[in-house]
């Protein structure tokens, strides 16, 4: 049975990102931590491109990232550890709606897309802040839309007590801080405190944890020793690697679009869907050469449904193919034997090489598109077993006999196997519902519901069989 290996969902239930708060843990959905994400991290913005760009670069990160503190029983913090979360604001919702779904990719993955305040005119190379990362887009390039400069000067005592507080070793009178070596990007990589090494990131660190983090704002600097007070000139803030926001920001303002912002500080990666338009659906693709033959399936299907279902078929069904299993689960937040996902008219499927593997991807585009016709049909508040049940009966699925539909199953998603058993069991029940009522009557139950006879023989959460 198909079931066995994967099975399709219409279930608005998802499995959300789980959130450290001041309060606790909270679960939202990924479009919703990435419209907070957004707020918090360049809620400042004057252009929208920018603010677009923002939401494509925090999804992608939280796509590649998820599960950061799992040993802790959550995925992300509120800080800038992970990404700054706030209360999201309109603008912020817009700007993760118009680029709803959209995740930079490399070579079929979500991206590393890391992001800083400001690179200071030039970019870091991924290798200079995390050398583990395989990442070939992130290298060191000049960035015109930035010049962000600043200046600050430090006691040398006010230091030296700065480093001790934070756990670190500084000469007891320090004179002098020179660099000893440079990134490839030109910024400080390991610094001299008269003759003590440390690396200049562990410096900045320290200085912005005890006396605050308007001191030494990155590590693109130079240094003047004079006397007791040792003078950075700098420009930038972070760690320059990736998008520059303050660059970001610049190039919105002189009207490029959030696409090439993207392509500018993430050169080749991937983030627009590729899109077809058929007779009643479109697809949408990041694998145009391999999926293109799904608007001919999806177009043969609509018309076979057409002449036998009594109601109108939605004018157009957009159609999802995700490029692989982590943007399926990251998007959707189902897990990975769920096959599909429908809310209304938008299906979001599994890659199409993974239903293929599985002998599951016409069954499977069939079984989305028949849940969308019968999901625009539907009078509100009928049964998810009843439309779940109907289309597994539409599908012609080998039912299970004997078991229980319960809906608190169906919308559940830790538990593979009740799952299963219940939808299965749900098609039984609506098969039996066919024999005793005839298929035309029941068809009619979706738009009039259920009658009185079907209702008082089922109980709230749970379909027994006979």
């Amino acid at each position: 049975m198909r079931l066995c290996l994967l099975f399709c969902a219409v279930s608005l239930v998802a499995q959300n990102y789980k959130l450290q708060t001041a309060t606790g843990i909270i679960e939202l959905t990924p479009e919703a931590y990435t419209a907070g994400v957004v707020t918090g991290e360049a809620g400042d913005f004057k252009s929208d491109e920018a603010l677009k760009a923002m939401a494509v670069a925090a999804r992608t990160y939280a796509a590649r990232l998820r599960g950061r503190h799992a040993k802790d029983g959550f995925d992300f913090c509120t800080t800038t550890h992970c990404q700054r979360y706030v209360p999201p604001t309109e603008r912020a919702r817009k700007a993760v709606q118009e680029t709803a779904g959209e995740i930079l990719r490399f070579r079929g993955q979500p991206a590393f897309t890391v992001y800083s305040r400001s690179c200071g005119g030039k970019t870091e190379n991924v290798s200079a802040v995390w050398p583990d990362i395989e990442a070939p887009y992130l290298t060191s390039h000049s960035d015109p839309y930035c010049s962000r400069t600043w200046v600050w000067s430090g006691n040398s005592n006010e230091i030296a007590q700065a480093l001790t507080q934070s756990g670190l070793k500084s000469p007891p009178k320090m004179k002098t801080i020179t660099i000893v070596r440079r990134t490839p990007s030109g910024r400080a990589q390991l610094l001299s405190l008269d003759g003590n090494l440390i690396s200049a990131s562990t410096f900045r660190f320290a200085l912005g944890r005890v006396i605050g983090w308007n001191t030494i704002r990155s590590e693109q600097y130079t240094i003047e020793n004079t006397g007791s007070q040792i003078l950075f000139r700098g420009s930038g803030e972070g760690h320059g690697v990736g998008l520059c926001q303050m660059g970001a920001d610049s190039m919105g303002q002189q009207g490029r679009s959030y696409l090439e912002i993207l392509e500018f500080y993430y050169p080749g990666t991937t983030a627009r869907w590729t899109r077809f338009s058929g007779e009643g659906v479109t697809l949408y693709t990041m694998r145009p050469d391999s999926d293109r033959e799904l608007i001919g399936f999806a177009e043969t299907i609509i018309h076979h449904w057409r002449d036998r279902l009594p109601w109108p078929i939605p004018p157009n069904i957009n159609l999802y193919v995700h490029s692989d299993l982590d943007s399926f689960r990251n998007t959707t937040g189902e897990p990975g034997w769920v096959a599909a996902r429908t809310t209304g008219t938008k299906i979001e499927m599994q890659p199409s090489h993974v239903l293929r593997s599985h002998n599951a991807l016409q069954s499977t585009l069939e079984h989305e598109l028949l849940h969308s016709i019968v999901e625009s049909a539907a009078r509100p508040g009928l049964p998810v077993w009843f439309r779940e049940g109907l289309v597994e009966h539409l599908s012609e699925a080998s039912p299970a006999h004997g078991k229980t539909a319960s809906e608190t199953d169906m919308r559940q998603r830790t538990n593979r196997r009740a799952a299963e058993n219940s939808y299965q069991a749900a098609q039984s029940r609506v098969q039996e519902l066919v024999k005793s009522y005839g298929e035309g009557t029941v068809l009619g139950w979706v738009t009039r519901g259920l009658p009185d006879t079907v209702n008082s023989s089922t109980s709230k959460n749970n379909v027994k069989m006979k």
